[in-house]
């Protein structure tokens, strides 16, 4: 399960940002996951109870926001939301699409306790 080592390296992430700021504990940390990432969200969730035990994170609450897939045609310009199966124009139907959203996994905002 390669998401026990995308959270390993998440915590790593949290725990820096708690030592630049000199807090105690972490309380609540929020990611947003796409679809196409290649993180499963589920996953995701499962593992990282296991990563933070025995952290300043075990007790954070762990979010996880679902990121939509959304496209840029080359033919029409637009963005459009898009299915991972067929990222297509969802105006014009053209192929020749390019990924604006839904392939990202990012540490939106992580919580913290200071002394």
């Amino acid at each position: 399960m390669h998401e026990l080592s995308v959270c390993l390296s998440l915590l790593e992430q949290v725990q820096a940002i708690a030592a630049e700021r000199g807090a105690s504990q972490v309380t609540r940390i929020a990611i947003k996951v796409g679809p196409l990432s290649g993180v499963e969200s589920g996953l995701l969730r499962n593992a990282w109870p296991l990563a933070a035990a025995g952290t300043i994170a075990v007790d954070a609450e762990f979010i996880v926001d679902e990121a939509a897939i959304v496209v840029r045609c080359s033919a029409c310009n637009t963005e459009t939301p898009a299915l991972a199966n067929r990222l297509v124009c969802g105006e014009c139907g053209d192929f020749r699409t390019s990924v604006v959203s839904g392939d990202e996994m990012i540490l939106q905002s992580v919580e913290l306790e200071t002394p």
